[in-house]
């Protein structure tokens, strides 16, 4: 067995694919750094970050796929989900091993797979965009708290900035706990610290601000919403089912209207 250990991060991944190919051999896994080998490793290979290296992988892809079939890794990266590193990393080799057009060929069990799960992410971006409930701090700063099941928010960003540009926001990954701050210029990546109390949950209460860090009208704006979404649901044409499939239950804790 050949066992390479990187570092799992995206950069690191493409540092992989281009020591595959500069060493000649193909890894059966890949394993972080540290983690204990499998019985019968003959071969154990450390990826050393190299941002020349990582650059010239992905160029290269760029100049095998299109700009959206590329994007599909990113996607499949950020899906996070267990052996998707693996599945790059035969994915992207197989794109430099052959002149053909792959990444279309979903007779390839790793090509219909990339495709499934870049396509769940980029739903869940999709949702992002829809769901996202901004909350006014007194600050003046507009804050909102998310949970997405994949890592979806950088995909997320500049529908937010193009939208709402004229405002300062936070929205905050509470499952990652990490978030951007737009500042009417520019997006910065933030994380709350972990000397104030209980983190991002001091702020965020079960999906709303602390009501001690609104703005002064922003309840009573919520309670307008609220009303306003109340007075113009027909019951005669309510549809759970319907309603449930439109807008998930797992968004409804951050939603002013559902609370």
């Amino acid at each position: 067995m050949i066992v390479f250990h990187y570092n799992r991060t995206f950069e690191g991944l493409m540092c992989a694919v281009f020591d595959s190919f500069e060493l000649k051999i193909v890894p059966d896994r890949l394993l972080s750094i540290g983690t204990i080998e499998p019985m019968f490793t003959e071969i154990s290979h450390t990826v050393t970050i190299d941002k020349a290296h990582s650059k010239r992988v992905w160029d290269g892809l760029g100049k095998r796929l299109d700009r959206q079939a590329r994007n599909m890794i990113v996607y499949v990266w950020l899906s996070e989900l267990e052996g998707c590193d693996e599945l790059l990393f035969r994915f992207i080799r197989t794109i430099f091993s052959t002149t053909k057009r792959i990444e279309f060929d979903f007779g390839d069990a790793d090509v219909l797979e990339v495709h499934s799960i870049a396509r769940k992410v980029a739903h869940e971006a999709q949702y992002l965009k829809q769901f996202v409930r901004f909350q006014k701090a007194a600050d003046d700063i507009f804050f909102a708290p998310v949970r997405p099941i994949y890592n979806a928010l950088p995909l997320a960003l500049d529908h937010f900035v193009d939208r709402f540009a004229d405002q300062q926001w936070v929205i905050y990954d509470l499952g990652r706990k990490y978030g951007y701050y737009y500042d009417l210029h520019e997006t910065k990546e933030i994380t709350f610290s972990a000397g104030t109390g209980e983190g991002e949950n001091k702020h965020f209460i079960d999906g709303k601000l602390d009501e001690a860090l609104m703005e002064r009208d922003e309840k009573l704006f919520q309670d307008l919403w609220k009303g306003y979404f109340k007075a113009i649901t027909i019951k005669e044409r309510i549809n759970p089912r319907l309603h449930r499939k439109n807008m998930p239950t797992r968004f409804w804790r951050e939603i002013t209207e559902k609370q």
